[in-house]
């Protein structure tokens, strides 16, 4: 990815790399309101787990960031311990600290108004954010992403609360699968090489394969060891493939050296 630490400050639409802003208000709103309106699957899937209306909305008013919502009810929906299902929601949202590092170079906000950005900081307002080449069309994409968002993501949270209740049994009707669907339909997207595509593959197998025998929540702490597994098998593999080189290498240079000597002692 291209270093951007330093974004011009473009004070229009003019300019070298510059964006118009209708562009980038297209693309948040775009943004927003697709990933916003499966709030709607969370209130439902949060209300089949057994939490109130209450405790619903509060999560998606406080914690907002759909993975870990839906990996905190699927866990306590598994009959998991609740300090089990909340260290596993943690677990996924410690990501969002990492994209506030970077988010910070690139809006550079004012110190009094970070603690109000740092709850937009997710993955969709990271990836519209990251995706803009001057700071205004930064700021316009992750803010408008981030009301968009908000908004959208509690509304329906609180509409398919409602609905859960109104129609009873929500695992006669599919709807405790619609969660695992969303957030898979949100991550293939970003698996874009190998090792992502690896990560993700071991994972899964890891979840699933332990889910019959480890406590509920459990298995998805265990599957986080995918990302440092892989990339260790990576390291290895490309450590062996430069010792190959160099000792290739080395070779070729001994054999050069006695090819040399060789001709030396011909003449």
């Amino acid at each position: 990815m291209t270093e951007q630490t330093a974004l011009p400050d473009a004070p229009g639409t003019g300019g070298a790399g510059a964006k118009p802003d209708a562009a980038v208000v297209r693309d948040a709103l775009g943004v927003g309101v697709a990933v916003g309106l499966s709030g709607f699957a969370f209130g439902v899937t949060s209300a089949g787990s057994g939490l109130t209306l209450a405790q619903t909305c509060a999560l998606s008013l406080l914690v907002f960031t759909g993975a870990s919502q839906f990996a905190l009810v699927g866990a306590l929906a598994a009959g998991g311990n609740p300090l089990t299902a909340a260290a596993g929601a943690f677990f996924l949202g410690v990501r969002n600290a990492f994209y506030g590092l970077r988010l910070s170079q690139l809006l550079a906000l004012p110190r009094a108004v970070r603690p109000f950005a740092a709850q937009w900081v997710i993955d969709e307002t990271t990836a519209v954010a990251l995706a803009q080449p001057t700071r205004r069309a930064v700021r316009i994409g992750f803010t408008l992403t981030g009301l968009t968002l908000y908004v959208l993501w509690n509304l329906t949270t609180l509409l398919g609360a409602l609905g859960a209740e109104a129609i009873g049994d929500t695992d006669a009707w599919g709807l405790d699968a619609a969660g695992p669907a969303v957030f898979l339909a949100l991550l293939a997207p970003m698996l874009k090489d190998t090792t992502e595509r690896a990560v993700a593959a071991l994972a899964v197998l890891l979840g699933l394969g332990l889910l019959p025998v480890l406590p509920a929540g459990v298995p998805v702490l265990v599957a986080a060891l995918a990302a440092p597994l892989v990339l260790w098998a990576r390291g290895r593999r490309a450590g062996g493939t430069e010792d190959d080189g160099a000792a290739r290498g080395a070779a070729e240079g001994d054999g050069a050296v006695r090819g040399a000597a060789e001709g030396e002692d011909g003449r």
